[in-house]
C-alpha cells in the first residue's frame, strides 16, 4: 500500500506581483497530485496550510477542487487538517471544510481516528503554543486508541517540533503520541526526516511545494513523501518536483562585473527563468555602477534583487550568515527585544502575517485572544 504525504501548498500565493510565481504555486502542487495518480497511490494526505490565507481567491479554491476531482475519478481518497494559513481569527466555517462536505476529501483535524483501507488516521489542525498544554490529554487518549490497532496508524500534525528546528518548535518530540508508525508533519517549509527511539515511526516534513515568503532567496528543492506501508514500517520516500529555480550569491564589489557574467553562465543552464538574489560587499561601493551591472540580468531572470552589506557592519554580517529562513532570523531578533521566546512566537509566527496581510481585524482578534490568555 502506498499514499502520498502533501504539505504547505499555499495556494494562492503570489511573490513579488507576479501572476507567473502564483502559477509556479499551482503547477507544483498539480504537479504532486499528477505524480501521486500516475503512480497509483491508494489515498493522499494533506498537512495543512493548503490556501496561503483563509479567505482565498476563486482560483486557487478552483485549482483544489479540481485536484480533488482528479483524485476522485481515480478512486484516490484524500484526507486533509489545517494550518495555521488556513484559520481565520475572524469566527468563521475554513474555506476546505467545503471539500469535506461535498465529500470531495475527508476532514480529520478534531483528533478523531478514522479507519481506511486498514489504516487508522488520526489528525491535529494547527496548535498554538499557548494552547499545547490542554492538548496534552487529547494525545494520551489517541495514543491508547493507536496502540489498539494492528494495522499502520498514521498521525497528522502542523506543528514544528523543537528537535529538529529550536525556533519554529512549538512541541517536544516526547510530548507526541508514541503509538503510530508515521507522523505526517507540516508547518515546516524545508524537507525533514527524522526517526526518534521512542516513537513508532518516521517524523516525516515534505516542506512546502514551492518557495514562500518565509524562506528568502535560495538554492534549495522541493517535493513531496510517497510512503509505502506494505510492510510492518513505513518507508517514505521524498520525491522531488520541477520548481522554478532560485539562489542568493554574495559577491565581492571589485568583481561584480566578473561575478555577473558568472551568474548569467548558470542561469543558461536553467529551464526556466530563476530568481536572483545578489549580496554585495566592499570598499567604496558605487551603486549607478551596481544597478548597470546588475541590469544585465534583467532579461534573463523572472525576478532578481540586490543588496549592499558592508564588511564593518555588524548587521551586514548577520546577513552573510545566510540564515535558514527569514522567519527564524526574525524570531532571533525579536526573541532578542522582547526577552521573552513565548511573546517572540505570538509576534512573528501570528501577529506579523496578519499585519502583513493588512488583516487588522484578525490582527485585533489575535490580541485579544492573547490577552484573554495571558490573564487566565
Amino acid at each position: 500500500m502506498l499514499f502520498s504525504h502533501i504539505s504547505d501548498t499555499h495556494l494562492g500565493l503570489t511573490q513579488y506581483g507576479l501572476q507567473e510565481r502564483e502559477d509556479d504555486v499551482y503547477a507544483s502542487f498539480n504537479e504532486s497530485v499528477d505524480v501521486s495518480i500516475k503512480d497509483h497511490v491508494d489515498f493522499v494526505i494533506f498537512a495543512g496550510d493548503i490556501f496561503h490565507v483563509p479567505n482565498p481567491s476563486g482560483t486557487a479554491i478552483l485549482q483544489m477542487a479540481n485536484a480533488l476531482k482528479r483524485l476522485k475519478q481515480n478512486n484516490i481518497d484524500s484526507f486533509f487538517i489545517l494550518g495555521e494559513h488556513d484559520i481565520s481569527r475572524i469566527r468563521s466555517t475554513p474555506i476546505p471544510y467545503v471539500y469535506h462536505n461535498l465529500d470531495f476529501s475527508k476532514y480529520v483535524g478534531q483528533s478523531r481516528p478514522i479507519i481506511h483501507k486498514g489504516v487508522m488516521i488520526c489528525g491535529f489542525d494547527k496548535i498554538r503554543r499557548g494552547e499545547m498544554d490542554q492538548y496534552l490529554p487529547k494525545f494520551n487518549e489517541v495514543d491508547k486508541i493507536a496502540s489498539g490497532h494492528q494495522g499502520h496508524r498514521i498521525l497528522v500534525m502542523h506543528q514544528g517540533i523543537s528537535e529538529i528546528n529550536q525556533f519554529a518548535g512549538e512541541l517536544a518530540s516526547t510530548d507526541m503520541p508514541k503509538n503510530f508508525t508515521y507522523y505526517a508533519m507540516g508547518h515546516l517549509h524545508d524537507n525533514y526526516l527524522k526517526n526518534f527511539s521512542h516513537l513508532g515511526g518516521p517524523v516525516a516534513y515534505p516542506g512546502s511545494t514551492e518557495m514562500t515568503n518565509s524562506e528568502g532567496i535560495k538554492e534549495t528543492q522541493k517535493g513531496f513523501y510517497e510512503v509505502d506501508i506494505s510492510a510492518t514500517e513505513a518507508n517514505p520516500n521524498w520525491i522531488k518536483l520541477d520548481t522554478r529555480p532560485q539562489f542568493s550569491q554574495s559577491i565581492e564589489f571589485e568583481n561584480l562585473a566578473d561575478s555577473v557574467t558568472k551568474a548569467l553562465e548558470k542561469i543558461s543552464g536553467f529551464s526556466k527563468k530563476p530568481i536572483v538574489e545578489l549580496k554585495i560587499h566592499g570598499n567604496q561601493i558605487d551603486t549607478d555602477i551596481i544597478q548597470t551591472q546588475v541590469s544585465r540580468l534583467a532579461p534573463h531572470t523572472l525576478h532578481y534583487t540586490w543588496k549592499i552589506t558592508q564588511d564593518d557592519d555588524p548587521r551586514g554580517s548577520i546577513l552573510l550568515e545566510q540564515p535558514t529562513s527569514i522567519d527564524e532570523e526574525l524570531f532571533k531578533l525579536a526573541s532578542n527585544y522582547l526577552g521573552n521566546n513565548e511573546k517572540a512566537v505570538f509576534a512573528i509566527q501570528e501577529l506579523l502575517p496578519l499585519l502583513s496581510g493588512g488583516k487588522i481585524k484578525e490582527a485585533e482578534q489575535a490580541i485579544l485572544e492573547e490577552f484573554e490568555r495571558f490573564k487566565k
